[in-house]
């Protein structure tokens, strides 16, 4: 019984992965964020309606990129998860995708999933977790 114990403690352990693994990024800063969006503002209007995006200057490396996905809200970096940041590596909302101009294409990326649009990016965009609670989103890491 001990033995089935210990294994099954071991299992558990090693299919847990730390939060840190997977935000090992080199070129982007793991950024203390913690903000409000409160829905009823005008500036944030366009977050109560499904497939809407919003840029928040001033947060994490570039900026925030909160997005309205229909099912629920989900909280972005707005820099290039595969530049250093710089002029060229804020992302560009555009719909549903957003894009940075370093390259010719552009590194173009999905709001909906992070996940890059175009083949050999090794990193996808950046998240934050995001809470709702009385028409107020808590972005936080």
């Amino acid at each position: 019984m001990k033995a089935y114990s210990f294994l099954f403690a071991l299992v558990i352990l090693w299919g847990c992965e730390s939060d840190d693994n997977l935000r090992r990024n080199p070129n982007l800063l793991n950024i203390n964020v913690n903000f409000e969006v409160n829905l009823s503002l005008p500036q944030f209007n366009n977050l109560n309606f499904p497939g809407n995006s919003v840029y928040i200057p001033d947060q994490g490396n570039l900026g925030l990129i909160v997005v309205n996905s229909g099912s629920s809200f989900l909280a972005w970096d707005a820099a290039d998860p595969n530049h250093i940041p710089n002029d060229c590596s804020r992302l560009i909302i555009n719909g549903l995708n957003a894009a940075s101009t370093c390259d010719d294409p552009p590194n173009d990326y999905s709001l909906i999933t992070g996940q890059p649009l175009v083949e050999n990016l090794r990193f996808p965009l950046f998240a934050y977790r995001i809470t709702e609670s009385a028409g107020v989103l808590r972005i936080f890491n």
